[in-house]
C-alpha cells in the first residue's frame, strides 16, 4: 500500500493558526503548537474542500488588518 493510499485511510482535522491560516492534521494527534481545531474532521478530501470553501482571503490576518488600517487613512 503506497503511503497515498494510507493516508487516504487516516481521518483529519482542519487546524486554523493565530494568522486565521488553514491546514489539516492527523485527527488523532495533539495540534502543533499555535494552532487550534476549526470544528471540521473527515477525510483528507474533506477537510482540503472545507478549506477551499471557508479560506476565501490568503492573506495572514495581520497583513489584512495592516492594510486595512491604511486604506483608512
Amino acid at each position: 500500500m503506497s503511503n497515498e493510499q494510507q493516508q487516504e485511510l487516516f481521518t483529519y482535522k482542519v487546524v486554523l493558526n493565530h494568522e486565521e491560516q488553514y491546514s489539516i492534521w492527523p485527527a488523532e494527534r495533539e495540534n502543533p503548537a499555535g494552532w487550534r481545531d476549526a470544528g471540521k474532521s473527515g477525510s483528507k478530501e474533506e477537510c482540503l474542500a472545507y478549506i477551499k470553501e471557508v479560506w476565501t482571503d490568503m492573506r495572514p490576518f495581520s497583513l489584512r488588518k495592516q492594510m486595512e488600517a491604511e486604506s483608512g487613512k
